[in-house]
């Protein structure tokens, strides 16, 4: 913990420069935004739900309503690590619900936020290991839940070379539920206490499908044929090269052929859009508000918050994180919006529901440029309407068997029982 702190003071020269240039946020980065618990005022009990950004938020959004529905005397304070997450959630326009940008885990900007907003328990979606944030709320006995929790093979073995940190992590923690049986095995492994492990729940598979925007999709449809349209979602360094050089042969035999190249990560577009030229295809630009056509028929999706509009234009998807060793992203947004699902070997992320998909022929793994070209090109339009028809159904069954998001709001109101006590007024804080 105290190598954490070191490197928090050390990170603190570079954060006070970020603040420098977004200084419209720079108080919630602080903690000085929001509710306050000023004199005579008394606050309406809050929970401090947080995830890092649009993917973690919209997976807890089902979580949010049927808690707010539950329990009229509640509000809640969704953060978030980027500003698209706060602007989605604020798009919701949830009633009782604050959207701001989570505040840096140094802990006195911790205990000013826990001041001001005087939360019951603090809600954290998949991967968001804070220490301080979990400390502070903890110490508080103010119950820390972990919902959707993911922890890669990587990560685990990271958190294995500092056991202390891991035990006194996982001891802070009073609930957690998986997204998939291998994550909650790795949080046992780390010390996780039986009594603390709830369901195996994965968040994703209740959140409604997203809508694209209307005017968007009423400009690209007729420039993006849906049959003929390949969508490359939330790719990763080392997925492009061979996505590309599969599509160029898809492209050389059908010239109507198109791509929307998404990206996990848009800061990489000037790299990807180096490897589109060298595959010998041309491309537009998202960003630059770049259409694509006969010349350029590969759209570079640089962008934040549109992958429901690609979904909804492309015919068939090729879920990114699956052809290098990143877990694989979600199936369920592509086979929500009626998109074929063509993936890599490397889906541990959401093992059950790709190996449901695969068995019912709904999805296909692919390995590499060959595997992806041969099947694209077996992927007419009526099999990718019988296909993306069959993954909404196969999907449907497995959230039918699953247990839901009540069962954890049933575990967040056992842990949260008598309102918090008011905790005593802190000392002045130094850094970290």
């Amino acid at each position: 913990m105290l190598s954490y702190r070191i490197l928090l003071s050390l990170a603190a020269p570079g954060l006070a420069l970020l603040l420098l240039r977004d200084r419209p946020f720079a108080r919630e980065r602080l903690g000085l935004s929001g509710a306050s618990n000023g004199p005579g005022r008394v606050l309406q009990p809050t929970i401090w739900l947080h995830g890092a950004s649009n993917g973690e938020l919209a997976s807890a959004r089902p979580l949010i309503e049927r808690l707010l529905a539950r329990r009229p005397d509640l509000c809640i304070v969704a953060t978030s690590n980027s500003r698209t997450g706060r602007t989605l959630v604020e798009s919701w326009a949830l009633p009782r619900v604050s959207a701001r940008l989570a505040p840096y885990d140094y802990r006195w900007a911790l205990r000013l936020f826990i001041g001001r907003w005087q939360p019951r328990a603090l809600i954290l979606i998949e991967s968001e290991l804070w220490p301080n944030r979990i400390f502070e709320m903890a110490r508080r006995d103010r119950p820390v839940l972990l919902l959707g929790a993911r922890l890669s093979a990587r990560s685990a073995a990271r958190w294995q070379r500092m056991p202390a940190l891991a035990r006194r992590l996982t001891g802070a923690i009073a609930y957690l539920s998986a997204q998939d049986p291998a994550s909650m095995d790795r949080f046992a492994t780390l010390g996780l206490a039986p009594e603390r492990r709830g369901p195996v729940i994965d968040l994703k598979a209740f959140a409604p499908a997203a809508r694209p925007d209307a005017d968007d999709l009423n400009a690209l449809a007729p420039l993006l044929p849906r049959a003929r349209t390949l969508l490359a979602a939330s790719t990763h360094e080392g997925e492009e090269a061979p996505i590309l050089e599969a599509f160029a042969r898809r492209w050389r035999a059908d010239p109507q052929a198109r791509l929307v190249l998404a990206p996990r990560h848009p800061r990489r577009a000037a790299q990807i859009a180096a490897l589109i030229e060298r595959a010998g295809l041309g491309h537009a630009l998202r960003s630059n508000g770049g259409l694509p056509g006969p010349e350029r028929p590969v759209l570079l999706a640089d962008t934040m918050g549109e992958m429901a509009l690609w979904y909804a234009l492309a015919g068939v998807s090729f879920i990114g994180g699956s052809l290098v060793d990143k877990g694989g992203h979600t199936p369920f947004e592509p086979a929500a919006a009626g998109s074929a699902i063509l993936h890599g070997p490397h889906v541990a992320n959401f093992a059950a529901a790709y190996g449901a998909l695969d068995r019912a022929g709904a999805a296909e793994s692919v390995a590499g440029a060959d595997g992806l070209s041969a099947a694209l090109a077996a992927l007419d339009g009526a099999e990718q309407t019988r296909r993306a028809a069959c993954a909404r159904e196969v999907l449907a069954g497995l959230r039918a068997e699953a247990p839901g998001p009540d069962m954890l709001i049933d575990a967040l109101e056992c842990l949260m029982g008598a309102p918090a006590p008011t905790p005593p007024a802190e000392k002045e804080p130094g850094n970290g």
